[in-house]
């Protein structure tokens, strides 16, 4: 699902008073994590995720890894937190603009 630049712009909007949901450690992106993060895009569509330290190329591995997972959009990234949004298709939560 491509979404457009205002609805970017929404989803941003409405993440920036959202506390991370998910935490990676120094494991990082694991099976398990990816799994946890599927769950809670299920409840809240939109999810902010704090990343474990490392360098940017680390970094950019585990959103990678994070997002193809989950099928997930990535809507922001700023340091160590990403925002990641997927529709629930059953049950929408979030309305989003045109």
């Amino acid at each position: 699902m491509a979404l457009s630049s205002s609805q970017v712009r929404y989803l941003r909007s409405l993440a920036h008073d959202l506390s991370p949901v998910i935490l990676l450690g120094n494991k990082g992106a694991s099976d398990a994590v990816v799994k946890e993060l599927g769950l809670a895009l299920n409840q809240h569509e939109l999810v902010k995720v704090k990343l474990s330290g490392g360098d940017k190329e680390e970094r950019e591995a585990q959103i990678e890894t994070l997002s193809v997972g989950t099928e997930a959009e990535i809507i922001h990234q700023i340091g160590h937190v990403v925002v990641l949004f997927r529709r629930n298709i059953d049950e929408p939560k979030i309305a989003l603009p045109r």
